[in-house]
């Protein structure tokens, strides 16, 4: 089956910041993304889990798209500005589609 190189963008950002992200991408045109909770993890700090947060704040979601190569960088500046003094990461990764169209 032939495949198709795109770029995927992940954001795991604090929960009360991801609507200043999905704004973001929709300013930028990008077709679709998903968001998704944390619930728990390991980092340089140690291990952790979502267990006994209330409410959304000191909550995580991961927000991912996928989308043509030639587009990251125009992304990836306005998110970096956004994030950069938050908790959080984003990582951009190479990944193969099966219907183009779609992003």
């Amino acid at each position: 089956m032939k495949t198709y190189a795109k770029k995927r963008i992940d954001v795991m950002i604090e929960a009360p910041l991801m609507q200043r992200v999905l704004t973001l991408f929709d300013e930028h045109d990008v077709g679709g993304y998903t968001v998704l909770p944390v619930l728990a993890g390991r980092g340089k700090d140690g291990a952790w889990h979502r267990d006994g947060v209330v409410g959304r704040v000191g909550a995580l979601v991961t927000i991912f798209c996928i989308l043509d190569a030639d587009r990251v960088e125009a992304v990836l500046e306005p998110l970096f500005a956004l994030v950069s003094r938050q908790i959080g990461i984003v990582t951009v990764s190479d990944v193969e589609v099966i219907r183009p169209d779609r992003f």
